[in-house]
């Protein structure tokens, strides 16, 4: 996992493909866009508009990806993520790879957790275990940005 903000330039360097998301992230007007999928380039890296709710997190199911690794970009709100290696001792909730590559667990082993704020980013890879929309206090709207980067590409 990495964590950032998207006004901090990167101190090193990260795969192109990384690179071309966080550089779509940092010049898109995310207020004007509609919620949706934004192809950035085709299946290989596309974008998710997102307006949610947060919630609790005994409601929020944490999750995995095996084919695209995720960049979780916060345009409004605020919100809590669970972070976690997986381990393998998690219980699978529902797996639903062929449809979407996304794995839920019921609980997540070891899970520590990030603050989001506008401008915040987290890049979660296949082993990263990743509980997002969790409420800091309240529930409050958000707007997320979920860029996909498929891992064949990196």
């Amino acid at each position: 996992m990495i964590f950032g903000h998207i006004s901090q330039p990167n101190p090193c360097t990260l795969p192109a493909a990384i690179e071309r998301a966080l550089a779509f992230l940092r010049t898109t007007d995310f207020q004007t866009l509609q919620p949706g999928v934004v192809e950035i380039e085709g299946k290989n890296i596309f974008a998710q508009i997102i307006d949610l709710t947060t919630g609790d997190i005994k409601v929020n199911r944490p999750e995995v990806h095996r084919r695209y690794l995720d960049i979780q970009f916060l345009a409004y709100g605020e919100e809590k993520i669970g972070i976690a290696i997986d381990t393998g001792n998690n219980i699978v909730s529902e797996s639903l790879l062929a449809q979407r590559d996304i794995i839920f667990y019921h609980d997540s082993e070891n899970e520590s957790f990030i603050e989001m704020i506008p401008g915040s980013y987290a890049i979660f890879f296949p082993q990263d275990v990743h509980r997002p929309a969790c409420c800091k206090s309240v529930p409050v709207s958000i707007r997320k940005v979920v860029v996909k980067v498929d891992i064949s590409i990196l």
